[in-house]
């Protein structure tokens, strides 16, 4: 699991990702202005967990090398990872199949939501109609 903390736009995100059997799992959770250690400590302790039971996407993703990584080359690519600008593209794909998930749940309530008030307009109309018909 890693968490890379960036700077984008106008607001620091912090992008956990999780590897597991190939799959690629990954969560964002803004922090706003520039997270001290204190905060980034906060968020692993209070945040994370619900930030993990919600990502639901996954993504097929390559296998990180079981064998052993000489150090110097370990150095060059926590060094590589630190100056790298954003989450790796399989966080970025799984984030997004994320967020397409959750905008057509959005959508699919918010039609709902849209047919239940006209239907109450309709009844209202029908009802008004009904008692004018009758003298009301």
């Amino acid at each position: 699991m890693t968490l890379t903390v960036y700077y984008e736009g106008r607001y620091w995100v912090g992008v956990v990702q999780e590897e597991e059997e190939g799959r690629l799992r990954a969560g964002r959770f803004i922090f706003g202005t520039e997270p001290a250690d204190a905060e980034v400590l906060e968020f692993i302790s209070k945040h994370l967990t619900s930030l993990m039971e919600s990502m639901t996407a996954e993504v097929e993703g390559k296998l990180m090398p079981t064998r052993r990584v000489n150090p110097k080359r370990l150095q060059r690519l926590a060094a590589e990872e630190s100056r790298a600008h954003g989450a790796g593209s399989y966080a970025d794909q799984a984030i997004k199949l994320q967020m397409e998930q959750r905008k057509r749940l959005r959508r699919v309530v918010s039609k709902a939501q849209r047919e239940e008030f006209k239907e109450r307009k309709r009844e209202i109309v029908r009802q008004k109609a009904k008692d004018k018909h009758r003298g009301r």
